[in-house]
C-alpha cells in the first residue's frame, strides 16, 4: 500500500495539499500540509482525526502521528511548488555539482520543462528538478 498516495488523496479531498510525508523507523509519521490561506491548529486536528480513522480502516501501522503546517522554511518538491513561490528566496542543494557547487541560494525565477531558473546574486543558474536533492524556502524577516 502506498501510504503517501493514500494521505495525499485524503488531504486533497479535504481541501489540503500534502507538502511532505516523513516516516521514521520507530513508527513516527509526520504529515506536513498546506492550503492557500494557511494552516490553523483546528486544521491539524481535523486532518489528524481523519487520518487516524483512515489508518485504522486501511491497516496502516504507526506509533505516533504528527500533523502540521510546512513552516516558513517550507520544503519545495514539485514543479508547481517552484511556480507558486516564484520571486521568493530558496536554498537548493543539488545531487550532481553545477560549476563545482552543490548549494545555491537565490530568488526563484521562471520554471519550465522541469528546470528552475534561480537568480544567485544576479547570475541565472538553471537547475533541473531531477538534480535537486533538497530545496526549501528561505524566510525573509
Amino acid at each position: 500500500m502506498d501510504v503517501a498516495k493514500l494521505v495525499e488523496t485524503t488531504l486533497a479531498g479535504m481541501g489540503y495539499e500534502l507538502v511532505d510525508l516523513e516516516v521514521s523507523g520507530r513508527g513516527l509519521m509526520r504529515v506536513f500540509m498546506d492550503k492557500p490561506d494557511g494552516i490553523s491548529v483546528e486544521d491539524c486536528e481535523r486532518v489528524s482525526n481523519q487520518l487516524v480513522r483512515l489508518f485504522t480502516v486501511e491497516g496502516v501501522e504507526y506509533e505516533r502521528l504528527e500533523v502540521s503546517s510546512p513552516g516558513l522554511d517550507r520544503v519545495l518538491k514539485k514543479e508547481s511548488d517552484f511556480v507558486r513561490f516564484a520571486g521568493q528566496k530558496a536554498q537548493i542543494k543539488v545531487r550532481v555539482p553545477l560549476a563545482g557547487r552543490k548549494n545555491f541560494a537565490g530568488i526563484i525565477g521562471e520554471v519550465k520543462d522541469g528546470v528552475v531558473q534561480l537568480d544567485v546574486d544576479g547570475s541565472l543558474v538553471a537547475i533541473e528538478l531531477s538534480n535537486m536533492d533538497k530545496a526549501r524556502l528561505v524566510p525573509v524577516f
